[in-house]
Order: C-alpha cells, then structure tokens, then sequence
C-alpha cells in the first residue's frame, strides 16, 4: 500500500510577519516619505516665514503699505501649526486611509482574511504602524520649526515646548482610529478619508462654539497645543484633551477590531 498524501496546508500569516509588511508597505509606497516631506518642509519654512513674513508681504502688496508687528519665536510654531493642521493632516489622513481600508482591494483581502489567525491582525499592524508614522512626521516637524525658531526668532521654553510637541503628536493616532472605525464599514478609500476629515472639521467647528470649559476636552484642541505652550500657555490647559483623546484613541481602535472581525467575506 502506499501512504496517502498529505493534506495540503493553509499557510498563516504570522503576526510579526503583518508587522514587517506594514512597515515594508510604509517605506517601499514612499508613504514614509511623503509624511516626513510634508511635515518637515513646513517645519524647514515656519520660521524663516514668520522672519520675513512682513517683508514679504510688502513686496507683494506693491504701493500698498503693510505694517506687521516684529516677529517673536512663538509665530513661528503657530505658522507651523496653520500649515501642519491643514495640508499636513489631509495627506496623513490620505495615507492612513489607504492602508487601514483593507476591503479596499477584493482579492487581497479575502486573501489576508482566509490566513490571519485573529482578525484584530487585519487592524493593529496597519493602524498602529501609520500612527505612529504620522506622530513621528508632525513631531519632526515641530523640532525643526522649533529650531529655526532658537535660531532666527529667539529662545522658546524647552519644558513646554516639549510637551506641546508630545501633545500636539496625539492628535495624529486619534484620526488614524476613526479611519480604522470607518473601514471596517466602507471598501473605498475616498470614503474612509471623507469621513475622517470630516470628523476632523466637526470636532474643530464644535470647539469654536462651546464655552471655553468645554472645547478644552475635544481631541481638536490638541491642534494648537503647541502655539498656545509657546505662548506662555500652562501644559494643564491641554491635559483634558489630550486625555479625552487618549481614551478616544483606544476606545475607537478597539471598536475597529471588534467591527473587523464581524465582517463577512
């Protein structure tokens, strides 16, 4: 008699090899690069901006006369964080989406669904490795503002600094959890990213109309932490949102995972 073949094996995907994928998907689609340009570019030029914003202006303006007040070291954070809150987030937000949206292709995600052993693999790997991603780019380009800052401008505190810089990096994987949360009810990426900014521009409009009690507990007021820090701003007033957005974080990515693994092939 001869021996029955055997069996053909599934292969799995192991956890660390999803790990290693993800980071490899970052680096080799140039998604890396295009948060560090983004955010490094608008660091590189926040404070040379803030310099010669005035002069520039009246080059500009042509006959017109433009009297600007002399430039402090904070105006150059806060150009960094005008820019970074708008461009900045619309590409991360672009980025995360498309990574985070595994339904987005059929074939490849009934192929990474039949060989994940825990469907919480499909989420933490792409959402955990694009958030921290996007906290690396914006704190990066918050340490080169805040140099050109030191270097054109004058000194700034290095303790709140610090922190507004920590702080304000939050915001980021606070908006990668809610295009996971989404994903897992959508297969379209522009979708996913819609949806994320607008819940990013919802949370930012609602902040301006509340009293001030309670816009200080909305994961948008993280944006400006860094300005307002620089500004002689005390590190307790952003405490509340960086804990409100904290807790979202975790609360939404858990919800991503649970929802990931509900849905059906």
């Amino acid at each position: 008699m001869t021996a029955a073949p055997d069996a053909p094996t599934r292969t799995t995907a192991t956890p660390m090899g999803l790990w290693r994928l993800e980071w490899l998907r970052l680096v080799r689609t140039r998604r890396l690069a295009a948060l560090l340009g983004t955010f490094g570019f608008f660091g590189l030029t926040a404070a040379p901006l803030a310099r010669w914003a005035g002069e520039l202006a009246s080059r500009v303006g042509g006959s017109v006369q433009i009297i600007a007040p002399p430039p402090v070291p904070a105006d150059a954070m806060t150009s960094y964080v005008s820019n970074a809150s708008q461009l900045g987030l619309l590409v991360f937000v672009l980025v995360t989406a498309g990574a985070v949206t595994v339904d987005a292709r059929a074939e490849s995600a009934a192929f990474l669904r039949t060989r994940v052993r825990r469907r919480r693999d499909l989420v933490v790997p792409r959402l955990a490795t694009n958030a921290a991603a996007g906290a690396a780019a914006y704190a990066t380009g918050a340490l080169l503002a805040w140099y050109g800052a030191v270097l054109l401008l004058g000194d700034l505190p290095i303790g709140p600094m610090a922190a507004g810089v920590v702080l304000g990096a939050l915001y980021l994987p606070f908006l990668a959890a809610v295009a996971a949360l989404v994903a897992t009810r959508s297969a379209s990426v522009a979708v996913t990213a819609l949806a994320t900014l607008a819940v990013a521009l919802v949370s930012g409009l609602v902040g301006t109309l509340v009293p001030d009690r309670l816009a200080r507990w909305l994961p948008s007021h993280l944006v400006g932490s860094i300005t307002s820090l620089a500004g002689g701003g005390a590190v307790a007033e952003v405490l509340p949102a960086a804990l409100t957005t904290v807790v979202a974080t975790i609360a939404l990515s858990a919800l991503a995972v649970r929802f990931a693994g509900r849905r059906e092939l």
